[in-house]
């Protein structure tokens, strides 16, 4: 039976102003999209374009494919030939969309909270277009938060109580301080691990540091982070990188594998550096929920984009 609790939203940049029930909702919608149920019934077109200012496979190509399923017109956007590289602002970009008719924005870029001045023009300005956040800088990552956040509740139908581990390249990642907060919020019991110097005394408020190897066998779920070298321009850490050491100290390999609880699931948002964060061999073993990740990540989307839709009330829906 189709979830009749649906969210609204005017534009979906964060997890952190959504109730614990708009998240459950959006979990159930996005589980009756994946067995199958109805897509809303459009009433008019509804155009859509995603600009990626990052380099990205899974997320982009996950967009796509949820806006497809929905039936949306997906309009093109190639920012390496666009007037951004005239210097053009985002904010001009998109108010250029919303004149020729684009109804929604999903939109990834380097700078954190690049989303504010889209969704609070000045009072001179007047842009009313859909914002999707598809990855701001170090800040947040709302989809594969949630997608996460899915692939949890279809393993073990619940959150409270659960023990997950964020392990990695803490401070850098986006995925790690949207899912931290999002949990812990959720009721699961939420530890850290990883090299203490991508470690902040902020995280604390969420969860407890602890060495890896005493995390395994309590875990049930081990989150693994991507070292993002392309964040440590400034961090004297990076000259000093082994990726053996890193996976010997913080990796999950056969050894812990082994010495995990038989119903742990291990999660990765990807791209996996292998044998660092993960053993290569380890990808698509059983507890190993990486590609699981990314086939949820579509009907979350989905998810994600039907609330814009229903908060602007487009093609329709209320």
């Amino acid at each position: 039976m189709e979830n009749l609790n649906l969210v609204g939203l005017p534009n979906f940049v964060s997890v952190e102003n959504l109730s614990v029930e708009e998240v459950e909702a959006l979990i159930n919608r996005a589980e009756y999209f994946k067995n199958g149920g109805a897509t809303p019934n459009l009433t008019e077109p509804i155009y859509i374009t995603n600009m990626f200012f990052e380099d990205s496979s899974r997320t982009h190509t996950s967009f796509e494919m949820a806006e497809r399923k929905l039936g949306l017109t997906v309009i093109p956007f190639d920012p390496a030939h666009s007037s951004v590289n005239k210097g053009e602002t985002l904010y001009d970009t998109s108010l250029i969309m919303e004149a020729v008719g684009v109804n929604i924005e999903v939109i990834r870029h380097s700078q954190n909270e690049y989303y504010q001045n889209l969704i609070r023009p000045q009072n001179h300005q007047h842009l009313d277009i859909g914002i999707i956040n598809a990855g701001d800088g170090s800040g947040q990552h709302p989809s594969q938060c949630l997608l996460d956040m899915m692939t949890i509740h279809e393993h073990f139908k619940q959150f409270k109580g659960l023990k997950v581990a964020i392990v990695g390249d803490i401070t850098n990642s986006r995925v790690a301080k949207s899912n931290m907060e999002l949990l812990h919020r959720l009721g699961a019991e939420v530890y850290f691990s990883g090299p203490e110097y991508w470690y902040s005394k902020e995280f604390d408020k969420y969860g407890k540091y602890e060495e890896l190897d005493k995390l395994i066998p309590e875990m049930d779920v081990m989150m693994l982070l991507r070292v993002q070298h392309e964040r440590h321009s400034d961090d004297p850490n990076e000259k000093n990188f082994d990726a053996k050491a890193y996976h010997e100290k913080y990796g999950i390999n056969k050894g812990r594998y082994q010495a995990l609880k038989p119903n742990a699931i291990i999660m990765h948002p990807g791209p996996i550096n292998h044998d660092v964060e993960l053993s290569a061999d380890l990808v698509e073993s059983d507890k190993c929920m990486f590609t699981r990740q990314m086939q949820n990540g579509v009907f979350m989307r989905m998810a994600m984009i039907e609330a814009v839709l229903r908060g602007r009330k487009l093609g329709g829906l209320k």
